[in-house]
């Protein structure tokens, strides 16, 4: 027999900052398939299955942020009475103030864990001591569930949405695994119903998972992965050191590397909940075929999109106050979407200058209305995607400094040797990027066939497909896995 080394065991299910777990680990499908196996037993009894997910959801946590795990169990807590308190009063004072409460409370923990260093730099600028801020760990998928129960209490006490019927269905809510991280940021209105088997999976679930999961690990591990570590985060590292040609290439490989990892991340979460049993909600359709700004942020990041409009832009006024005030909405919206990627002005300023641009097509659409045409279509998306591009550097970059050198270097005059020597130096990188935006301006009726295809495939041909996927994605896939880039946020 083999000896177990049953400290390398205990590992594998103990957290580890160096390693931790992702949808693209060989352990997460280990475990993931186990997990399946025994979830038909688990599902004979509602409360059963439901004790069974939320403790995989926390197992998962506790792999991926260690015992910070203990902070998304207080939120889950304290939102759940919160809400049950809101529901409860009757009067309109008291609901309110429970609210605020519930807000500032729920709040607190994104404020220190994400904003702490931000604020505190400023008091260094400001001339204060220098406080040391390098300990502080950012648990992740903080910000994403931060949101969602934010948005069930507002939903709570405009009364959209009933509260959870136990704090066992609100923690699952909570904690439900595969879109933890990095969303798509549900509403309660929409995941709690399914808990009681009301779900609009469709026809063929496993078919449309197997479909989604295959297209989450090319876009991640074989386009996004590839292209950053080989070509845009050296650039962006040092951009002085490249040419124009490469710092512009590295700029539409990082507008391709960001929609690849993130909408890559979405296809696997809504894949895997496919599989477990309850559907999300889409959050890209396709952003760079965009003809305006304002079209852009209807398909980037929809659920973070909508929740801003609903429960930030319309708050303030939305569009029924003025064109000024509706402008000014426009901008606290946007720059605080900035700050919700993170405390830094590079942040900031991305969120600037897409306020900037909603304002302006805003004012455009007013003062200069006109009837489309497919020439003026074209040039619109043409000018929207170089605008969010543009915007993509300072997202990218570590500083100001390095986002000013990527587009001094970017705006030097090249030849065409230069374009050429790019693609020969860079061959893999270019072909890359090149299919990837292919596939990205492909008309939505050949995904659709696609997925189709996949769709009408008997049970054992999805399974053996899926297995080739992922064994290819594994083969391509670098020796270093690289996190996906909204786990950050």
């Amino acid at each position: 027999m083999v000896p177990v080394d049953i400290d390398r065991l205990k590992g594998l299910f103990l957290y580890n900052p160096a390693e931790p777990l992702s949808f693209t680990s060989g352990f997460f499908l280990i475990v993931f398939f186990a997990f399946l196996v025994l979830l038909r037993p688990a599902s004979r009894n509602k409360e059963a299955k439901l004790v069974y997910l939320t403790l995989f959801s926390f197992f998962f946590y506790y792999k991926t942020s260690g015992f910070y795990f203990s902070v998304l169990a207080a939120s889950a807590v304290w939102n759940y009475c919160a809400g049950a308190l809101i529901h409860r009063s009757r009067s309109p004072s008291r609901r309110r103030s429970i609210l605020a409460a519930g807000l500032i409370v729920g709040f607190a923990p994104l404020l220190y864990f994400k904003y702490a260093g931000f604020f505190l730099s400023i008091l260094d600028d400001l001339g204060a001591r220098p406080f040391d801020v390098s300990d502080i760990f950012l648990p992740l998928g903080i910000s994403f569930y931060t949101f969602q129960a934010a948005g069930y209490l507002i939903d709570v006490y405009r009364k959209d949405t009933k509260p959870a019927g136990s704090l066992l269905e609100f923690t699952f809510f909570t904690s439900y695994f595969p879109r933890l991280l990095a969303g798509p940021i549900t509403r309660a209105g929409e995941f709690l119903p399914q808990i009681s088997g009301r779900t609009n999976a469709g026809t063929d679930p496993t078919g449309r998972a197997v479909f989604l999961i295959m297209s989450g690990l090319f876009k991640k591990m074989v386009i996004a992965d590839y292209i950053s570590a080989n070509f845009v985060d050296r650039v962006f590292e040092n951009p002085l050191q490249y040419s124009g040609v490469e710092n512009l290439c590295a700029v539409y490989g990082y507008a391709l590397q960001i929609y690849a990892d993130f909408s890559g991340y979405t296809d696997l979460a809504i894949g895997i909940s496919l599989l477990v049993g309850f559907t999300l909600p889409d959050n890209f359709r396709s952003p760079y075929r965009s003809t305006n700004i304002t079209e852009f942020w209807r398909r980037w990041h929809m659920s973070l999109s909508f929740w801003f409009r609903d429960y930030l832009y319309i708050p303030l006024g939305g569009n029924k106050k003025g064109v000024f005030r509706q402008c000014v909405n426009i901008m606290i919206t946007m720059l605080l979407c900035g700050l919700w990627h993170g405390g830094s002005w590079t942040f900031v300023m991305w969120g600037c200058l897409h306020g900037l641009g909603l304002v302006a097509h805003r004012l455009f659409r007013l003062y200069m209305p006109h009837r489309g045409t497919f020439p003026g279509k074209a040039m619109s998306a043409i000018i929207t995607f170089h605008f969010v591009c543009f915007c993509w550097i300072f997202f990218r970059a570590d500083s100001f400094a390095t986002a000013l050198h990527v587009i001094s270097q970017a705006g030097n005059i090249f030849d065409l040797g230069l374009v050429t020597a790019f693609i020969a130096g860079y061959t893999n990188v270019a072909a890359l990027i090149c299919a990837g935006y292919i596939a990205h301006f492909l008309p939505v009726r050949f995904k659709r066939q696609a997925a189709s295809a996949v769709m009408v495939m008997p049970l054992p041909a999805q399974s053996v497909l899926l297995a080739f996927s992922i064994w290819i994605a594994l083969q391509v896939r670098l020796t270093d896995i690289q996190p996906f880039i909204y786990l950050k946020f």
